[in-house]
């Protein structure tokens, strides 16, 4: 059967997008997900999400990984549904949705191409070394960089996604450089097994990392650079608690069009 298909990006982080409300799909194999994210055999993406009813809430987010299988919570997958939705004349300004690691907020600018989105609150961060390690909805490793232009992203992150710690599991592993105005973060992660243009739940967990690095307290604004252009991380950290956690960035229509399932 032929369905329509929307593609989306944040910040070079792509997704394929499916209104699961017209075209309900009973059976869809995980090879053929990741065939569809493949970007020489498919249409190309780095997850794809299908956007389904849901009784208490505007939508339910799911959302699969650029292997075909499910995945943990996306952040500028969850920016990207936000703004599909308000194409579709779900929600106007505002929503609250159910991703799988629970409900969020976000808010979308009038004209459609900027999102807030409300991640989980985070109130442990543990240490692998000299590394940062937590949870934002997904698992993550930050570690400290300098001359982070010049990095071996994909085979550091890749043998420390593959080390004897987190090889069962998978961890999503970011390299942040502090320059002074912004941080500069690239990501390596799971389930892409490569390293992406921009990862939502990563430059989040490397702002509050940050924020516990350097003892900072209040209402915290952080602005994140990436591979695919400039995010901004808003949250409140009471030195123990970080609460009202927003990543915050452009989320835009690429194309559409029908594809065979």
């Amino acid at each position: 059967m032929d369905i329509q298909f929307f593609k989306y990006q944040g910040a070079g982080n792509d997704f394929i997008l499916i209104d699961h409300r017209v075209s309900p799909l009973q059976n869809i194999s995980y090879e053929r997900i990741e065939q569809l994210c493949d970007r020489r055999f498919g249409i190309g993406a780095d997850g794809l999400m299908f956007l389904t009813t849901h009784d208490e809430y505007d939508f339910e987010m799911h959302y699969y990984n650029a292997d075909g299988k499910p995945g943990s919570m996306c952040g500028n997958g969850g920016r990207c549904i936000v703004a599909f939705a308000k194409h579709l004349g779900i929600i106007d300004r505002d929503t609250n949705f159910l991703a799988v690691d629970g409900p969020h907020y976000a808010k979308i600018s009038e004209e459609g191409n900027w999102v807030d989105l409300q991640m989980i609150d985070i109130d442990t961060i543990n240490r692998d070394g000299d590394a940062f390690v937590l949870n934002t909805g997904s698992p993550h490793y930050v570690a400290q960089m300098e001359n982070l232009e010049d990095y071996d992203v994909f085979h550091n992150g890749q043998a420390i996604r593959n080390n004897d710690t987190y090889k069962e599991k998978g961890i999503n592993v970011n390299f942040v450089e502090d320059k002074g105005d912004y941080l500069f973060v690239r990501t390596f992660e799971r389930g892409v097994e490569d390293e992406t243009y921009a990862c939502g739940t990563g430059v989040t967990a490397v702002a509050l990392s940050m924020a516990q690095h350097k003892n900072l307290s209040g209402h915290i604004k952080t602005p994140v650079k990436v591979l695919g252009g400039d995010l901004s991380i808003e949250f409140d950290y009471n030195g123990k608690e970080f609460t009202h956690v927003f990543l915050c960035g452009p989320a835009e229509k690429v194309f559409e069009g029908q594809v065979s399932i």
